[in-house]
């Protein structure tokens, strides 16, 4: 009897614990969550990468020493997009809560001209802007690196690019996605550097890669800084791959070239506090633009991917990517409505025509005709610091491997960033975006992006990093991360692994991830007019969320062929 009455007694003991309201922190502990540390952490596509970062906070560095590291190891590992020929943007916080924002992008070279990519009939031809030496902008990396590290770096600067050079020079198991990027850019890695170019070869994910030309490259960096790049021996590789390939870039572009310190946007969404980039991104503009429209309808209530909410965000992207076509580009050269294009009044003029029943069409908002969206390229990471240094980088060559040209003897791939311009107002570029006069080719000038790499705050505490990959579909996966987690109250490891959708004006169509949603959510779309289209993959996050007790939640988008975080 008394064992009996024990027994109960455990019975009723477990009962009570279990059916006790658990925290709210509990609560996330029982759902999906990334990596958590206790004090720092590195969110990267690349675990070789976000381990260096690691290293580096972990032996007294801040975010930003790490950052340079990780720029430069990315170079190494993960040259599909990780680069120094190249370029992009960086978003900072710092512990105190300064903002800043750093450009990098890459520049037309001074011998660039507006219908370069034209020919005599004005008609834009086939790939000239995308592939091969006359492709290639100015390279920022090295420079933006440079200037980021010489204002807010606490390491020396050699230590930061040291493990860039022994990467190189001790190789990488290339894995399967490496592998993969590999095997199909065969015939373009023949066509631009030669049957015996090194990376010609039937590649196996267990197979090693050494690139020792970039470990000189590397090395002349660490011992020079901008000057090993832009100056010396790696100068004049560029400039001999230049005459060869009958290129553009000349020792004039290079001493010319300099990042710029700009200052970030910064808006407000439902008590949160959003900084993000600057044109000549038009990432910032956009995601600004997008959440001032989200914040007067109730997500939440309307449920994650409800045929409503799906409905209110196309909507909300149609205008906005139009705007994006019709007023965006290098603000040095163009007078770029930014305070217009954030105003209240302009975007509530502007998203009231939408209607909850049926889609507008996008002739309607501006008329256009493109029938393409390609290419989801590019990287990100994002870096927290113990002290609560936060910066958000999102950095590429453009395409995979950019234009296809290694430097010979440099051991790095040219971008193909040219193609981010305006080959001819109204012609899509790669990505299918198109643009205007705002964003035409002139020497010196810095080509629009979509790049949106962004940091989140609350009552003057860090929340969010956040970024990604990904062509013209970057702006709408940060869009709805950021959504995911305030609206919907997702751990950050949810809001990236969750699937995404994308509408960008023209073409007149909805992207959304295969298998994202039964025939039911999607026929409801079908009703309001929306023409559905799959995508294998939309965005590829790297984020990091500072939770209530103060731990740090790194997510990396292991869902599509991501990478890894890494924190302590």
């Amino acid at each position: 009897m008394i064992r009996k009455i024990l027994s109960h007694l455990v019975i009723l003991t477990l009962c009570l614990a279990s059916c006790s309201t658990p925290s709210k922190q509990e609560q996330v502990e029982q759902r999906l969550t990334g990596t958590i540390g206790q004090k720092a952490m590195v969110s990267s596509v690349h675990e070789l990468a976000s381990e260096v970062g690691k290293d580096v906070l972990a032996n007294g560095g801040n975010a930003f020493d790490a950052a340079v590291a990780v720029q430069f190891a990315l170079a190494v590992v993960y040259p599909e997009a990780g680069n120094i020929g190249g370029g992009g943007f960086a978003v900072i916080r710092t512990a105190e809560g300064k903002s800043d924002a750093l450009d990098f992008r890459e520049k037309a070279p001074l011998a660039a001209t507006e219908t370069m990519y034209q020919d005599d009939n004005g008609e834009v031809i086939t790939d000239l802007s995308r592939i091969g030496h006359l492709a290639a902008g100015v390279p920022g990396s090295v420079d933006g690196m440079v200037k980021l590290h010489e204002k807010y770096g606490s390491m020396d600067w050699a230590q930061l690019v040291q493990p860039a050079v022994d990467l190189a020079k001790s190789g990488y198991v290339v894995e399967e996605r490496g592998a993969a990027n590999f095997m199909r850019m065969q015939e373009a890695f023949a066509r631009y550097n030669g049957q015996g170019f090194y990376l010609v070869k039937d590649w196996q994910p267990t197979d090693t890669v050494w690139h020792k030309d970039l470990e000189s490259t590397m090395a002349l960096i660490r011992d020079n800084g901008r000057a090993g790049f832009y100056e010396g021996a790696v100068a004049d590789l560029i400039l001999a791959e230049m005459e060869e390939g009958n290129g553009l870039i000349t020792q004039a572009d290079l001493d010319a070239y300099e990042a710029q310190w700009r200052t970030p946007l910064i808006g407000h969404y439902k008590g949160h506090r959003i900084i993000s980039m600057p044109p000549p991104s038009s990432g910032g503009v956009a995601l600004l633009q997008l959440l001032n429209g989200s914040a007067n309808y109730d997500f939440a209530k309307m449920g994650h991917n409800s045929a409503e909410q799906l409905h209110v965000m196309v909507e909300l992207c149609r205008r906005v990517y139009a705007d994006r076509a019709s007023y965006l580009g290098d603000p040095d050269y163009y007078d770029v409505p930014v305070d217009m294009l954030l105003s209240d009044q302009y975007n509530s003029d502007r998203f009231n025509t939408i209607s909850m029943d049926k889609k507008t069409s996008s002739s309607e908002i501006k008329e256009g005709e493109v029938e393409i969206i390609e290419s989801i390229e590019t990287t990100h990471f994002s870096i927290v610091d113990e002290l609560g240094n936060a910066v958000s980088i999102t950095t590429t060559v453009n395409g995979y491997f950019g234009n296809k040209v290694m430097v010979d003897g440099a051991g790095f791939f040219l971008n193909n960033e040219m193609d981010d311009f305006s080959a001819k107002p109204g012609v899509p570029n790669q990505f299918g975006l198109i643009g205007n006069e705002a964003n035409a080719i002139q020497p010196e000038k810095r080509m629009l992006s979509s790049m949106t790499p962004t940091i989140v705050d609350k009552d003057g505490q860090l929340l969010m990093v956040v970024g990604t990959p990904g062509g013209s579909t970057i702006i709408t996966a940060v869009y709805q991360t950021i959504i995911n987690v305030i609206d919907h109250g997702m751990t950050m490891q949810e809001a990236v692994n969750a699937k995404k959708i994308h509408h960008q004006w023209l073409p007149d169509l909805v992207l959304v991830e295969k298998g994202a949603f039964g025939t039911v959510l999607t026929d409801q779309l079908k009703a309001y007019g929306h023409e559905i289209q799959e995508r294998s993959m939309l965005g590829k996050m790297d984020c990091i969320l500072v939770r209530e007790d103060g731990t740090l939640e790194g997510a990396s988008d292991y869902t599509r062929n991501g990478g890894i975080a890494v924190g302590y």
